[in-house]
């Protein structure tokens, strides 16, 4: 279906309205994949926090363009897939990296963080990040395992003064 002027106008607007936002950015090649699993991946990305939108190539690039996911540019060759996350850094890349492994034809091209290029081989980089919730109950471990040490050196310190007194 062809597309008027005014269309893909309001296409670049919209995604390029969601990058000025969005921490991250991940480009994919959904060649191959069924309706139904691309239906599932949309579900799951609204769920996530992910706007995940097809865009032709070209629409594409002007979209990012003074974005930081200009760096991208490259990577929009063949059917393009952008997938943006908007709450968390690595959300975006965690969803489809989990999409590809049940869909062999899906093919992740290239990531984009702080206006920094990844190759789709380094996609661990953002999928593993914590997220908030994660790494706060990270830090509090780590805050309640130095807090006991302390008081157990502090009861220490005061049972060697008490015997020394005595």
């Amino acid at each position: 279906m062809a597309l008027g002027l005014e269309d893909k106008k309001a296409i670049v607007a919209e995604v390029s309205e969601v990058a000025k936002t969005a921490l991250s950015a991940v480009v994919a090649d959904s060649r191959g994949v069924t309706v139904s699993n691309m239906t599932a991946l949309r579900k799951e990305a609204r769920e996530a926090g992910v706007y995940v939108r097809v865009v032709r190539n070209t629409l594409a690039r002007r979209a990012v363009e003074g974005t930081d996911f200009e760096c991208l540019a490259e990577s929009f060759v063949g059917p393009t897939l952008i997938a943006f996350s908007n709450e968390h850094p690595g959300a975006a890349a965690r969803l489809l990296k989990a999409f590809a492994k049940t869909n062999n034809k899906f093919e992740v091209k290239a990531l984009a963080f702080n206006g920094e290029l990844i190759p789709a081989g380094d996609i661990d980089r953002l999928a593993t990040l914590p997220t908030y919730d994660e790494a706060i109950a990270k830090l509090m471990s780590v805050i309640q395992g130095a807090t006991s040490k302390f008081v157990r050196t502090l009861a220490a310190v005061r049972d060697q003064k008490e015997q020394e007194a005595a």
